[in-house]
């Protein structure tokens, strides 16, 4: 719609806003005719009109099997859009129109923003299942007609209400008519059904809604004063009412056709198994998060038991030992600690890896700095626990045996993600400028026990390939690579 008005009218962005609005809301329109609609918009030079939107209606036939928008017709071809323009009134004369054997009923609305007139709705109707209408029926037509007559007066939509119409109640799914008092004058079935559910035992027609909704919902008070001026429907607003076994979401539109207040259109929505699952989705998250967080104190409770024990070791091979599975164990007490904090099983690696780092730096014999460049991104927690631990054997790995006491040295971690569709690769590059490796060393055929876990977590949980080898210049190069899923953005 941005572009065909910007291309073919002089409406300005103002303007381009209030058709937003009405498009956003136009729905109820077309599901309260039972009718097609679609907005024509006169071009800049004022000889043609250009189609911008389209809507076919959930409650009957379409008039339209194609699609309308972007079309132009020339001023003059259908007189009603040119008396609906250039009158500002709604325009309902002459006969059904015949498209491809289908009488269609033709009315127009004109588009009011203020004291202008910036297009006109085409309301079409298929003609060819029309029987004796229902009182549904005829309350969703009346309820059109108001609305109709409110698009005209530039009464509808209302300015900052912007309404989501996927999350909003639609006509079908229950729908109230009050008078000017907030009395009920109809309820559809689904709107009764949703009422009964919140504890209503009788009928809702001659009741005032807004007292009937209060009296059904928790008490706060003799009456919620709030709630009865909500449900009575004296201003345009969404809220949900609670009670008995069920939950209902409530879209009020005050109805204002001549600019006096006769009543009220109420669009009701029975959510009650919606909030039942959202309650339990919270529920199981708030478990899982609780159980990362004890999980957490364990470890933690662990690695202090096996500091203890270092401390009261006289063997220094023993003592050292248990110090690297202190570091282990802190590695992987650390993903559950930040998924602790998380909504889903997901964690921003960087703070994990600059934590692992900062850890593992405390031990070096030497003066080494620890830097980490590029970004590991959002990982899977079945990814981030192993990769924590084989972050920390490297680094120990580098800052052990890579420099001697006292020796000033960097060690350097980068990652890089690079790949398409669902799956990407992650490659991650540990390099300090150490002493080296020893002459003749095998990564794959070393024996010590730290390597042995890079290999084994490396190929087996993660999938990927490792490999040390000589830097360039001077020291070691360590890399990682291994297929990770297809960042995406957390909520």
């Amino acid at each position: 719609m941005n572009d065909l008005v910007r291309q073919h009218t002089a409406l300005d962005d103002s303007d381009l806003e209030w058709l937003h609005l009405l498009v956003s809301e136009w729905q109820l329109l077309s599901d309260l005719s039972f009718a097609d609609l679609v907005l024509w918009v006169p071009t800049s030079d004022g000889t043609r009109y250009v189609s911008v939107a389209q809507m076919r209606p959930n409650t009957g036939p379409t008039s339209y099997q194609d699609d309308m928008v972007g079309h132009l017709v020339p001023r003059g071809r259908r007189p009603m859009l040119d008396a609906a323009l250039d009158e500002g009134r709604i325009v309902r004369e002459g006969d059904p129109e015949w498209r491809e054997e289908v009488p269609v009923r033709v009315e127009s609305i004109p588009v009011r923003r203020e004291s202008r007139v910036l297009g006109v709705i085409a309301r079409n109707t298929n003609l060819l299942t029309v029987r004796t209408p229902s009182r549904l029926e005829l309350t969703y037509l009346q309820s059109a007609s108001d609305l109709a007559q409110m698009i005209a007066a530039g009464a509808f939509p209302f300015p900052n209400q912007q309404v989501d119409m996927d999350a909003s109640p639609r006509a079908g799914d229950g729908l109230i008519r009050l008078d000017a008092d907030g009395v009920v004058q109809y309820a559809s079935p689904n709107a009764l059904s949703a009422y009964h559910r919140l504890g209503l035992a009788a009928d809702l027609v001659g009741h005032d809604l807004g007292r009937t909704t209060a009296e059904l919902a928790p008490v706060r008070g003799p009456v919620d004063e709030a709630l009865v001026k909500l449900a009575s429907g004296w201003a345009p607003r969404e809220f949900e009412v609670e009670g008995g076994d069920g939950v209902i979401q409530l879209r009020a539109i005050p109805l204002k056709p001549k600019g006096l207040h006769i009543g009220s259109l109420v669009l009701l929505r029975d959510v009650t198994e919606l909030r039942r699952r959202e309650r339990e989705l919270i529920t199981k998250d708030a478990t899982i998060r609780e159980i990362h967080h004890r999980v957490k104190n364990n470890l933690q409770t662990v690695a202090a038991l096996l500091r203890l024990q270092a401390r009261r070791m006289d063997s220094v091979q023993g003592r050292e030992a248990l110090n690297e599975a202190v570091r282990r164990v802190g590695s992987i007490a650390i993903v559950h600690e930040t998924l602790s904090q998380n909504l889903d099983e997901r964690v921003e690696f960087d703070d994990i890896a600059d934590r692992v780092l900062a850890m593992v730096a405390e031990i070096s014999p030497g003066k080494v700095t620890g830097r980490r460049t590029g970004r590991f991104g959002i990982l899977e927690a079945e990814v981030a626990t192993p990769l924590s631990m084989v972050l920390t054997e490297v680094l120990q790995n580098a800052l052990e045996h890579g420099f001697g006491p006292g020796v000033q040295g960097t060690v350097e971690v980068s990652a890089v993600r690079g790949g398409s569709g669902e799956e990407s690769r992650l490659t991650v590059v540990v390099q300090d400028d150490g002493r080296g490796l020893p002459e003749g060393f095998d990564p794959q055929r070393a024996g010590n026990l730290g390597l042995q876990i890079v290999r084994t977590l490396v190929e087996g949980e993660l999938g990927g390939t490792f490999d040390m080898v000589p830097a360039p210049e001077r020291g070691t190069r360590v890399v990682l690579d291994f297929p990770v899923r297809a960042e995406k953005q957390k909520h």
